[in-house]
């Protein structure tokens, strides 16, 4: 049986904006692997990764607290996009930018719900 966090969708889709970066970042120049990249990477991956670890701390109070630390990841991603355009690593109408978004909504969404049981 898959893993409570498999069945959110905020997770899926959080799972699919790593994705993105990890192809995306491939494309940054060489100079940047230990910057940018790295970082914009480890961002991304700390969004899915701190969804399912709350789902799995069992307390809805334990639940909010990773997903506001995915809320900061997500924010923290988003600067880290908004430099990569401002360097010219990625065009202004990149569907990054609408992803980041959606997994922004539903992270609010479930922020909301959980919230509503404590």
């Amino acid at each position: 049986m898959d893993k409570p966090h498999k069945q959110l969708e905020t997770w899926r889709q959080a799972m699919l904006l790593v994705k993105t970066i990890y192809e995306l970042t491939a494309l940054f120049p060489s100079d940047e692997r230990f910057g940018l990249t790295s970082q914009m990477r480890r961002a991304a991956v700390s969004i899915p990764s701190n969804i399912a670890e709350g789902v799995a701390r069992g307390t809805s109070k334990e639940y909010l607290h990773f997903l506001n630390i995915a809320r900061g990841s997500l924010s923290e991603l988003d600067t880290q996009a908004e430099i990569a355009l401002m360097l010219g690593y990625v065009p202004k109408d990149l569907a990054l930018f609408e992803q980041m978004n959606l997994v922004g909504r539903l992270l609010s969404g479930l922020h909301k719900k959980i919230g509503q049981s404590v």
